[in-house]
């Protein structure tokens, strides 16, 4: 895949977008832009699997140059649980 520098700046603030919206769903305050991008990327891994395995088709995603696309929905869902998980592991008291 050859990705140029605006997709990758594309797929950054989508990312960033997808983290923000499952960080505020689940109730995650702290960290900023670069924790959100992290959590967007990793809610799309884990969205996108849990979504393979249940056999659940792509509903929104962003295609981008070098024929890459970014799965929106099960970003923000998978941003949502992954969050959610940290914050039962890691309940401040």
């Amino acid at each position: 895949m050859h990705l140029t520098l605006s997709g990758l700046l594309i797929l950054l603030v989508v990312a960033a977008v997808c983290g923000a919206i499952g960080r505020a769903i689940a109730g995650g305050s702290h960290g900023g832009c670069l924790i959100s991008i992290a959590v967007g990327f990793i809610g799309a891994l884990f969205g996108s699997w849990i979504a393979h395995h249940l056999k659940l088709p792509e509903p929104i995603a962003v295609h981008v140059s070098g024929g890459g696309s970014f799965p929106v929905l099960w970003s923000i869902i998978g941003a949502t649980l992954f969050v959610a998980a940290v914050h039962l592991v890691f309940r401040r008291r």
